[in-house]
């Protein structure tokens, strides 16, 4: 987790905030110090999550949007229309917070702001406290790398190989590797299938370990600089030449 953010969400949940935290990599909304939604563009929001996967029609959606989303009630509109229920829409809204904050927490050290009063307008869902969230993007940012210590391949295009003697692939990660077509990121692929962005790097490191996609190749370390020839003649003894230089300085004085 970004060493700058954390002790900014810390000091956000501790002084009740409402508003928005944004970064390069997501936003997070908080209402009296506790996150109520998140949203980055690596993980697919809860209306891919709802939409992609059959469960809720996309015209369904786009109406919730449209009769409710200025008023901040987009989640209400829909248990209350009967599109889907309280329970339903609470995993989603969860899964979709959880995934998002992941990436938005986990990003670099680009600027951080946070726009006080700024609201979501999918409206108020289940909060979480700050402490739970920061807990979850520790835990899942440690499974990945239990799973396969190459980062390079969460963010580079999904390329197949043949694996010799590779485990049985399991009826999700054939589906992934049949979207892998060497240009799509793990990012697009979730999008496609309308999975957590998440959930699909886990299966993205598996199958790096097992050898079914490539693993990108390390950057090679760039070349150290040729030391001019003139450096052996003047430190040879690297004490020896302070000395000299100090005692010039000193004779130049008197």
């Amino acid at each position: 987790m970004s060493g700058v953010v954390f002790p900014t969400l810390a000091r956000l949940a501790s002084e009740r905030a409402t508003g928005a935290l944004l970064r390069e990599t997501g936003t997070l909304y908080l209402v009296d110090g506790e996150i109520v939604h998140a949203e980055s563009p690596v993980a697919p929001g809860i209306d891919v999550l709802l939409t992609t996967g059959g469960r809720l029609p996309v015209a369904g959606w786009q109406a919730a949007v449209d009769r409710a989303g200025a008023r901040g009630q987009v989640g209400r509109y829909l248990v209350e229309s009967g599109q889907v229920s309280s329970g339903e829409l609470e995993i989603c809204h969860r899964g979709a917070l959880f995934d998002a904050a992941f990436f938005t927490l986990s990003g670099g050290a680009g600027p951080t702001r946070f726009r006080s009063g700024a609201a979501h307008w999918l409206g108020p869902v289940i909060p979480v406290p700050v402490d739970t969230v920061a807990r979850e993007t520790r835990r899942r940012r440690d499974l990945l790398e239990s799973l396969w210590p190459r980062p390079e391949v969460d963010t580079a295009p999904v390329v197949r190989r043949q694996a010799a003697r590779a485990p049985v692939l399991v009826p999700r990660q054939r589906a992934l590797l049949r979207l892998a077509d060497g240009v799509r990121t793990p990012a697009e692929i979730a999008r496609l299938l309308g999975r957590p962005a998440f959930h699909t790097l886990i299966d993205v490191r598996r199958l790096a370990a097992a050898g079914h996609i490539e693993t990108p190749s390390r950057p090679a370390a760039p070349a150290r600089p040729p030391v001019p020839a003139w450096v052996p003649e003047i430190s040879g003894d690297p004490d020896t030449a302070l000395l000299r230089r100090i005692r010039d300085a000193l004779e130049a004085r008197l």
